[in-house]
């Protein structure tokens, strides 16, 4: 039992570090009203586990934590708050879909981290950035923005990233032993 859990620490801990490492790299894309947090591509591992749930949400959370401090994330605390709730709950209904293929592929999956995060950060950008004469437009076009960055994300690059795991035995080595 101890393994199992020690080995489960350290996936949740390699998610969350690799999500990290990738967003801050990557920090001019990563933030701000046009984005693609490439990132988000590993939002599709809670299909293998619950330590995907886990580690996206704690990379999450690390990422708008270190954007806020280096002032590249212009959202600050409510993207710490908000952003990684909605990265908490896209990623659960990412694991409730896991099951549902097409052709092979976990596009079910890949929705809910599109849909969540542009409805959340796009209203997060909205809040802080427009007026209240101009919310529900500047709203549509953030959410249009933030969705289109998620989708390149997550079904452009996570949904490859999902099947090249699986085929390559990836997944067996650090997921099977940990649920």
């Amino acid at each position: 039992m101890k393994i199992i859990n020690t080995k489960r620490m350290v996936t949740i801990s390699m998610i969350a570090a690799l999500y990290t490492a990738i967003c801050i790299a990557l920090a001019p894309f990563s933030f701000g009203p046009i984005q693609v947090r490439v990132s988000e591509a590993l939002a599709l591992l809670p299909i293998f586990s619950m330590a995907g749930v886990w580690g996206i949400t704690l990379g999450c959370a690390l990422s708008n934590l270190i954007g806020f401090l280096t002032g590249a994330n212009i959202l600050g605390i409510f993207d710490i708050l908000f952003g990684t709730l909605a990265t908490f709950l896209a990623a659960l209904l990412t694991r409730k879909f896991r099951n549902i293929r097409i052709l092979g592929f976990p596009f079910i999956s890949a929705i809910p981290p599109i849909i969540i995060n542009a409805l959340v950060i796009g209203a997060e950008l909205s809040f802080l950035l427009s007026s209240k004469n101009n919310f529900m437009a500047t709203y549509m076009i953030n959410c249009l923005y933030i969705g289109v960055g998620q989708f390149l994300s997550c079904f452009v690059l996570g949904v490859p990233l999902i099947r090249l795991l699986e085929r390559t035995g990836t997944v067996k080595k650090y997921f099977d032993t940990i649920e």
